[in-house]
């Protein structure tokens, strides 16, 4: 008996199974088949990727053929709010220093915010923040002569710490406070000289730094005037 592909028609396998002239053929039954023209010899049809025109196939592959998917999606830049604008005094809302005041120096890379106390003034040290956590009020001041270029979101990352080898390592860990580098301080106490002399010439703006921001019972943020 000869073995025939199974997408053979019933008119084909009978006259081949009445024709003795016509050689044995042996063939796997998977995948696509074609009969040679002029000849008895099957041969298997590969699957010839076609590019992509719009429209869906009218016959399927017999293999699943994964295509590479078109990434759309673009990095855009954080969009500042047309009220934060660098030298405005701004209300933390979140984070160690909730209810602080600070000055907005400037937008980072990043979207997140530059802002500082300054330490000297109010204790809050430069650091990052998000928009989303900020009140804009409406005083503001000339930072135009303080340089804050070399600050960008890689001066807050840290050195990557080492992991501890052993299983004592998670519960015996030493709480050191950290220390900070003389670098970082240097910077901070720069900031601080420059910030002092600006905030000295607005009355009773140091005074307005140093006061913590608190609602109480019966009071509606919707309808103050910051």
């Amino acid at each position: 008996a000869v073995e025939l592909p199974s997408e053979l028609s019933s008119q084909e396998v009978c006259d081949t199974e009445h024709d003795s002239t016509k050689p044995q053929v042996k063939m796997a039954r998977t995948g696509v088949w074609k009969k040679k023209s002029g000849s008895s010899v099957f041969e298997k049809v590969l699957h010839a990727e076609k590019k992509a025109t719009g429209k869906s196939p009218r016959f399927y592959a017999p293999e699943d053929v994964k295509a590479p998917l078109a990434k759309k999606a673009t990095n855009k830049p954080t969009k500042l709010r047309s009220s934060l604008t660098p030298g405005t005094v701004l209300i933390l809302l979140a984070g160690h220093f909730k209810g602080k005041r600070v000055i907005f120096l400037k937008q980072l890379p990043s979207g997140l915010l530059l802002v500082t106390g300054p330490y000297g003034v109010n204790g809050v040290p430069m650091r990052r923040v998000n928009q989303v956590y900020v009140i804009a009020t409406e005083t503001k001041i000339d930072i135009s002569s303080v340089d804050v270029s070399k600050y960008d979101d890689s001066y807050f990352k840290g050195a990557k710490k080492e992991k501890k080898s052993g299983s004592d390592s998670v519960f015996k860990e030493e709480a050191g406070k950290k220390e900070l580098s003389a670098d970082y301080l240097k910077n901070q106490k720069a900031m601080d000289s420059a910030l002092t002399p600006i905030i000295a010439k607005t009355k009773d703006l140091e005074i307005y730094l140093k006061a913590h921001f608190s609602l109480k019972d019966g009071d509606r943020p919707h309808l103050m005037k910051f």
